[in-house]
């Protein structure tokens, strides 16, 4: 989704593997516990504030996790909020995409 609205995205020196991975929910401040595996991540320098805003950060390293687009209704995650390694820290973003699927029907 990044790429298609212009971001950049850069290969990580060391990727999100496994289990436990911290990640903080900026609008709420909680940190959720994720599954990850991925090695490239979106480009804090090629973020534009009309484009999308940031709404997860890996605490381990600061990469961005979530974002929020403004030219569309969508949102996305850098990690699997279907694994429930927290157990179920992330779920909420199910209901969020279902609400907002509600909304735009």
């Amino acid at each position: 989704m990044a790429l298609s609205e212009g971001l950049k995205t850069t290969k990580m020196f060391v990727g999100h593997r496994g289990a436990n991975q911290p990640v903080k929910n900026l609008s709420t401040g909680l940190v959720e516990i994720s599954t990850q595996n991925h090695g490239f991540a979106v480009a804090e320098d090629s973020l534009d504030e009309k484009i999308a805003e940031v709404t997860h950060i890996n605490l381990n390293d600061g990469t961005i996790e979530g974002l929020k687009f403004k030219n569309f209704p969508g949102f996305s995650v850098q990690y699997h909020p279907e694994a429930s390694p927290g157990p179920h820290d992330s779920a909420y973003l199910f209901d969020q995409f279902i609400d907002m699927m509600k909304e735009q029907k």
